[in-house]
């Protein structure tokens, strides 16, 4: 049995690891950023640097459920383990208006505990997607429209927190991110910056959902945080980088664990197949989407362990098509 307390101490303290918090919609991620100092072991688990960081408050009754999703690109795929919490417990405030909370007290950092907090009234489920800051202009205009919705036609609080930039503060029942970079948009070259950043997609917020559809979280939990191990073919950028078989033998292992068992039952009966030789004609995908994600994934995953051949061309072009099934990707992930 892993130790997930174990697991996410180790993971952050490695610079390839990444973690967000929120929810379909409403995201702040934490990733290191090549050149920042490296991360030290400070016996509990928390993690930042001067762009952002990452606490974990509580563990219990954490499950983790770890997942690999297909890539829109061939030749990758993504990885997590997903903190759920069971649907009852992960509940925020799901405040509908921009509402001020008073100072930070739990700020990762001390200097930051001044900070006004402002919960931006997204609505999301599992997350108080927040803002914090001590701008005196930023407040008077925040104050001055608190308890109005930051959607609301006509209202300047929304482009006032684009133009000055605050942290963001994404708050769920297992802990916290905090980002202090600047929001992406025209100050940034319209894309988000590297490392820590946030997403706040009015789209997907209709939504109204608690994860992506391709994201294989069991009924009755949910996904209040998320880690990234180290990606074997995709790079912090989200570059295409070398076969990395360490790395991937290392999150074999949490997938193991933590997998749904229709993944991984689906991904062992694909490599047991092509290590017989069956043709694909002869073989059967599996019925149910988690399966048949596994199913694919084990295609990609076997041409770099064992490389090309007409019989793995022959899989690829039977099965790993569906478009519907693929994760866009996210740098860092």
């Amino acid at each position: 049995m892993l130790d997930l307390a174990l697991v996410t101490q180790q993971a952050l303290t490695q610079e390839d690891s990444g973690w967000n918090m929120g929810s379909f919609g409403a995201i702040a991620e934490f990733h290191h950023v090549d050149g920042d100092p490296s991360p030290e072991d400070m016996k509990e688990h928390v993690q930042f640097t001067s762009r952002g960081g990452i606490r974990l408050d509580s563990l219990e009754n954490v499950v983790p459920v770890a997942y690999e999703t297909l890539s829109p690109k061939p030749h990758r795929w993504t990885q997590a383990v997903s903190l759920c919490l069971p649907q009852e417990m992960a509940a925020m405030h799901q405040r509908e208006v921009l509402t001020e909370l008073g100072p930070d007290a739990d700020a990762i950092r001390v200097e930051d505990r001044q900070g006004i907090l402002f919960d931006m009234g997204l609505n999301q489920f599992q997350v108080d997607f927040c803002i914090r800051t001590l701008d005196g202009d930023l407040l008077k205009i925040l104050r001055e429209n608190a308890g109005r919705s930051l959607f609301e036609v006509g209202n300047p609080a929304m482009p006032a927190i684009l133009a000055a930039h605050p942290h963001r503060v994404a708050l769920t029942r297992i802990g916290r991110v905090e980002v202090y970079q600047m929001i992406g948009g025209p100050d940034t070259g319209g894309k988000s910056p590297e490392g820590p950043h946030t997403h706040v997609l009015p789209k997907l917020l209709r939504a109204g959902r608690t994860h992506s559809a391709n994201t294989p979280i069991p009924a009755g939990l949910t996904p209040c945080g998320a880690l990234h191990p180290e990606n074997p073919v995709i790079g912090r950028l989200g570059e295409d980088k070398p076969f990395n078989r360490a790395a991937f033998d290392a999150f074999q292992k949490l997938l193991n664990a933590w997998a749904p068992e229709d993944y991984i039952t689906a991904k062992q009966d694909a490599w047991r197949l092509l290590e017989q030789g069956v043709p694909a004609a002869e073989a059967s995908e599996p019925t149910t989407r988690v399966g048949r994600a596994g199913w694919r994934n084990g295609i990609r995953q076997w041409r770099l362990l064992h490389g090309n051949s007409p019989l793995l061309d022959d899989w690829a072009s039977a099965f790993d098509r569906e478009a519907a099934l693929t994760e866009p990707e996210n740098p860092g992930h």
